[in-house]
């Protein structure tokens, strides 16, 4: 199969549907107004809603969770959609923390999607840093995905998850061929502690794609919450400085509308 399909729901989240199957990212579908606690004195409050309400979803195979313990990350609602799906594929901690049909992945495990008729889907874990060098203790284990089935013309395709961009992210370049990433944004901060960052700035982001040179790239986790200090209208002024080449490789998903893309 070389086409795939994304709707992006809203912050981290989007349904993936290619070849028959349905995954869903980072569940997240709560209404706004509510502040989340995400440790150590930070909070951030939900500004917008979801595209798509949880009941207007298909059914769903497999949930790629990049992280269970942020609620920008899984909600409310979205945590109560997780025992309905066959598998949710996860951090080896969420899997400790959530159980049941969590599977954790450590970082270049892979595990298998099959199912009668339909393509193999191989899910790979990448690497990913929640903020800066010795922080994992205090902001968690956090992972990515690279998605690779049968008649893929470009490459993966490759979810970032919450990560700021490090060796271990550039190691993504060097080991796989990547043809659509979906990035998560946002240059997330809090005023407690100052200027450090917790995800990808657009200005990084145009300088990993510089390497991993995706055929298409999509950028999430840019909206709806107070601590994303990033927008699409930022995203955008860094993009009109990087080099046309790498520009070109950027779409915006339409929210709740879904996007074909050629993987």
């Amino acid at each position: 199969m070389t086409e795939a399909r994304v709707t992006h729901i809203g912050g981290p989240t989007t349904l993936i549907e290619a070849g028959g199957w349905r995954l869903l990212t980072d569940p997240t579908f709560d209404p706004p107004g509510r502040r989340y606690s995400f440790g150590w004195g930070t909070s951030s409050v939900k500004t917008s809603g979801p595209a798509l309400a949880a009941t207007e979803l298909p059914s769903l195979d497999a949930v790629l969770l990049t992280h269970d313990h942020h609620g920008d990350n899984l909600d409310t609602a979205g945590r109560a959609l997780l025992p309905g799906v066959d598998v949710v594929l996860t951090t080896p901690s969420g899997e400790r923390r959530l159980g049941g049909n969590a599977h954790g992945l450590a970082p270049w495990t892979t595990y298998r999607l099959t199912a009668p008729g339909r393509p193999t889907v191989e899910v790979t874990a990448t690497p990913a840093r929640h903020g800066p060098p010795l922080s994992r203790p205090v902001v968690g284990e956090v992972t990515g995905f690279a998605l690779r089935w049968e008649g893929q013309r470009h490459g993966a395709l490759w979810i970032s998850g919450d990560t700021v961009l490090y060796d271990g992210v550039r190691e993504v370049a060097r080991r796989l061929t990547v043809g659509t990433a979906l990035l998560h944004l946002g240059g997330v901060r809090f005023p407690l502690t100052g200027p450090l960052r917790y995800t990808m700035t657009a200005a990084q982001a145009v300088s990993l794609c510089g390497e991993l040179r995706p055929r298409t790239a999509l950028p999430v986790h840019y909206e709806g919450w107070r601590h994303f200090q990033e927008g699409r209208r930022s995203i955008e002024t860094e993009l009109a400085k990087a080099p046309d080449d790498i520009r070109k490789r950027f779409r915006w998903l339409p929210m709740g509308a879904p996007l074909d893309i050629t993987v």
